[in-house]
């Protein structure tokens, strides 16, 4: 839609959509991961109704706000360098016909999303208590938490692709005008 009304309508309900699920990952501490990703999977909802230019915006906003608003500094933090962009960027990778690349591409970003959130929370926010859950581990403790977020990873791609197919097809025809 080109309607600036609606753009900026939809922006601001989306936007608030975002800060409570962000908001609620202060008040229930147990889904301090999950809700992020929940934000941004209506960051995705921008990008297919408006575009992505608009998605990016309203996700810069979003970002902004979560750090101030939020109690949980590391969700705010976890949806800014990753669960935010990435479900619009996906729409730019999607394009990529090579399916190696595209994959590579995916892992790429997410790693270095996932490594910068890892180094920011231990040594800007002093979360020292991350670095003694991965000796737990032993000297390789790094390494496989690093093997399991990306497994993690893999399943959070896929349920985007699943939302993303839910959305096109059940829930975004039931809010089209039918023409007469």
């Amino acid at each position: 839609m080109n309607d600036i009304s609606y753009k900026v309508a939809l922006g601001g309900i989306v936007s608030a959509l975002c800060l409570v699920t962000m908001f609620l990952s202060g008040i229930i501490p147990a889904l301090y991961l999950v809700l992020p990703m929940i934000a941004g999977v209506l960051m995705m909802i921008i990008a297919v109704e408006v575009n992505t230019r608009w998605a990016l915006l309203t996700y810069i906003a979003v970002s902004l706000l979560s750090m101030f608003i939020t109690f949980d500094k590391e969700a705010a933090l976890i949806f800014a360098l990753f669960f935010g962009h990435y479900p619009i960027l996906r729409f730019y990778i999607e394009k990529i016909r090579i399916r190696p690349a595209k994959v590579i591409l995916k892992f790429i970003i997410f790693n270095v999303c996932i490594i910068a959130f890892f180094y920011i929370t231990v040594y800007m926010f002093g979360l020292d208590q991350m670095l003694d859950e991965m000796n737990e581990f032993g000297k390789y403790g790094a390494l496989i938490m690093l093997a399991a977020v990306n497994l993690v990873f893999v399943l959070y791609d896929y349920n985007l692709e699943i939302c993303y197919m839910l959305y096109r097809k059940k829930i975004m025809p039931k809010f089209r005008r039918k023409k007469h």
